[in-house]
């Protein structure tokens, strides 16, 4: 059953990452079968969230859970785009593909950046391809360490991994590819990774329904299989489906808010919590800026929700 949030402690210090950043933001919307727009169509559709200020940003590569909408994401997007990055978020498919065709059309997309972000950008926007992040939720987090791992064969260089709630499996088995190993620090992963999880995600909604992030497929096993640098954070009295926006159109919508065990309360404390780890976590390590990322790992109170299993291997 759903979990009543506890009263969150009022802390002192309020961290800028955790509210809405100095940038404008503006999104984007590409099919890849129109090439009106550009040269190089992309090979999936994208929704692109992007500073509008004159500048050049970092690219978060962020892919969607299993069955999920891009588009259910735009709250916890944006809230990073504020801070001075490109969300760069494909449609990888409406329905699963089978084997490892999500890699590869996740592949495909990272491979188009260096021909095509550019042009679909404003002239005042310009992309920093020497920093791209991989990042994704559920089977889509999945799916970034897969990227990670050099499943799909990706040309284009990544800078970080950032999970969230993970999954791998379900109580029938792995997904394909088969990436868990169930070894400590085992995932051949050279660049920094944050793994941000869920209390109630290994909770089932009953005797008829499986958890959608159950124990040993979840948060917890792609940390253990991490190299330092790494850090961990689970917000216990939030769900599977708790950082995505509060008002989801269409069938997958209401399968979405329905499906898994949620935290009764507000999604935005949750989705300001994952967006200012995030925030963090990109520049402690490429923006030189250590302060933020080490409060948060040091007091944890100063997030906007209740964070355990706080954890920083820093090298």
């Amino acid at each position: 059953m759903a979990q009543l949030l506890e009263t969150k402690p009022v802390s002192s210090t309020v961290l800028p990452v955790f509210l809405a950043g100095k940038y404008p933001t503006q999104t984007i919307s590409m099919d890849s079968s129109s090439s009106s727009t550009t040269q190089s169509p992309p090979p999936k559709p994208l929704l692109i969230v992007t500073p509008s200020d004159k500048g050049t940003y970092p690219v978060i590569l962020f892919f969607h859970g299993f069955m999920l909408r891009n588009i259910f994401y735009t709250d916890l997007l944006n809230h990073i785009s504020s801070h001075g990055f490109i969300l760069v978020a494909p449609q990888l498919y409406r329905v699963p593909p089978k084997g490892i065709r999500e890699v590869e059309s996740a592949a495909q997309v990272a491979n188009w950046l260096q021909s095509g972000l550019q042009s679909v950008l404003l002239e005042n926007i310009e992309p920093n391809l020497k920093t791209v992040v991989l990042s994704g939720h559920s089977r889509g987090g999945k799916t970034a360490f897969a990227l990670a791992l050099g499943y799909g064969d990706p040309i284009q260089k990544f800078s970080a991994l950032i999970g969230i709630d993970p999954v791998a499996g379900n109580n029938f088995g792995t997904t394909t590819p088969h990436i868990l190993t169930y070894e400590s620090n085992s995932f051949d992963i050279s660049f920094p990774i944050t793994v941000i999880g869920t209390g109630l995600g290994p909770e089932s909604k009953g005797l008829m329904s499986c958890p959608c992030a159950p124990k040993k497929y979840n948060h917890e096993e792609f940390f253990n299989e991490s190299k330092p640098p790494r850090a961990h954070f689970t917000a216990k009295n939030y769900g599977h489906m708790d950082m995505l926006n509060d008002d989801l159109s269409g069938p997958m919508g209401k399968l979405a808010d329905s499906m898994c065990v949620n935290g009764k309360g507000p999604r935005d404390p949750f989705r300001r919590c994952i967006g200012g780890i995030v925030i963090a976590f990109l520049n402690y390590y490429f923006q030189d800026n250590e302060v933020d990322f080490n409060t948060i790992v040091n007091e944890p109170d100063v997030a906007p929700v209740v964070l355990d299993q706080v954890q920083f291997d820093a090298s």
